[in-house]
């Protein structure tokens, strides 16, 4: 059985390197469905329950941490992502590029 949207999104955010970040838009594009960078956000957001998805390294193309009203607690996407080495100002990553994993 083909696996669905939210599951190939998982998949790919499993592969995210500790210490990177990378984006909706890269995510939908690997996918071959550039459109539906929103869609990507969605699948994160509906993976609050499974552990083993990073969602918190999903970042918009600007580095912003638009996805960190969906985690628990004020500041957890930026505490996370600042555990593993990333610098975040005014809830932006900072030197995006050299975190940046393109799937």
């Amino acid at each position: 059985m083909e696996q669905s949207f939210y599951q190939k999104v998982y998949e790919i955010t499993k592969q995210i390197p500790f210490g990177k970040v990378t984006t909706y838009g890269a995510i939908a594009n690997k996918l071959g469905s550039p459109q539906s960078a929103r869609l990507v956000g969605y699948a994160l957001n509906a993976s609050k329950k499974a552990e083993d998805i990073p969602a918190h390294r999903v970042v918009n193309r600007k580095g912003l941490l638009t996805g960190k009203i969906h985690f628990d607690g004020t500041n957890l996407m930026q505490q996370l992502l600042e555990s593993e080495g990333i610098t975040i100002k005014n809830n932006q990553i900072q030197n995006l590029e050299n975190h940046l994993w393109i799937p």
